[in-house]
């Protein structure tokens, strides 16, 4: 059912200090932060960074189902004892070939309830619905007509808009609280379920910041940790990011270029990395610089689960003369933490 604007101010100016008084904050006229705080301030509560495929069964596998069959990548991407983290992602290519990503997080809490979500931003409301309505639909019938009513009128709003505000609507039903904006996407918090401590571990798959910088400034990225989470590599006009908890890396993500002339590598990922993905932990470091390799030598992309581990590779073939190619991949390892 779509509201007037009053009614839509009205439900955001509730939902706003219903948040902020339940993270204990003064009330603002900004929407409640991403994520939502203190969530990560805690100490480790039996956490697992080791990701696995979504287990069958269950609200995980009913909340992505809709989204795997659209194409999607999804997988638990870690977990502790509060709850689980869900992590999804598709890669589409715009009109100049470059991948466009769209993801989609979820966190149950440990009686297998949706706690809170986030539909993050995409250019293309019909991108942001397409994933948002049928997914919660999936474990909440109600909540998908109502959900894409609602991202379609706000779109309408927002393309007649013409002040500097950053749009945003609100709106709740029995299930949960919605939040709806430009800049965030769609964040969803149930209303009878909710995890206090949010899983956080990384330890499974990466080291830490401080112990790989020196092997960055050998393979030719200019870093200043801390506090830079961007090393440049100018040679290859790439950069190599990561988030941080700390200084524990949770994800990374960097570009490589390849050429293939004749059906040999021209260009070794030892240039940008001489001492190997020293990032990664022992475990994982193999299984996943072989998938890369393998990538980079087909010229393929991938997206799925190694040695536990949640790995991303966009490639982006040339024009092709025969069996020489130029690519360029962009590659993710790990996922962010819920919320950010």
């Amino acid at each position: 059912m779509f509201r007037s604007s009053s009614a839509r101010a009205a439900a955001l100016s509730g939902l706003v200090l219903a948040a902020l008084a339940l993270t204990g904050c003064a009330g603002s006229a900004e929407p409640p932060e991403l994520p939502p705080a203190g969530v990560y301030e805690h100490a480790p509560v039996g956490e697992n960074s080791r990701a696995e495929p979504i287990p069958p069964g269950g609200t995980a596998a009913s909340v992505t189902a809709p989204l795997t069959g659209a194409g999607w990548f999804c997988a638990q991407v870690r977990a502790n004892a509060d709850g689980r983290a869900l992590w999804c992602r598709i890669g589409r290519r715009d009109t100049t070939g470059q991948v466009a990503p769209q993801t989609a997080q979820f966190l149950l809490d440990r009686e297998d309830r949706l706690a809170w979500a986030w539909f993050q931003h995409t250019p293309a409301s019909e991108d942001l619905a397409a994933a948002a309505a049928p997914a919660l639909a999936a474990i909440w019938p109600e909540a998908g007509a109502e959900v894409r009513a609602e991202i379609d009128e706000f779109d309408r709003d927002r393309r007649e808009r013409t002040g500097t505000e950053v749009p945003r609507t609100a709106w709740r039903d029995g299930n949960a609280d919605y939040l709806l904006s430009a800049v965030d996407g769609l964040v969803v918090t149930a209303r009878d379920a909710s995890v206090r401590r949010w899983p956080f571990g990384a330890e499974h798959y990466a080291t830490t910041m401080s112990s790989a910088v020196d092997d960055l400034l050998a393979g030719g990225y200019d870093c200043f940790y801390p506090p830079q989470q961007s090393c440049n590599r100018v040679q290859s006009n790439g950069d190599f990011r990561v988030s941080l908890r700390g200084d524990q890396i949770v994800s990374a993500e960097f570009g490589i270029g390849s050429r293939i002339e004749s059906g040999a590598q021209q260009r070794p990922l030892s240039e940008n990395f001489p001492n190997g993905l020293t990032f990664l932990t022992d475990e994982v470091r193999g299984p996943v610089t072989e998938r890369l390799e393998e990538c980079r030598t087909s010229g393929t992309g991938f997206a799925g689960i190694v040695a536990g581990t949640v790995v991303i590779i966009d490639a982006d073939r040339g024009p092709a003369t025969g069996a020489d190619h130029a690519s360029h991949f962009d590659v993710q390892i790990g996922a962010p933490l819920t919320g950010t």
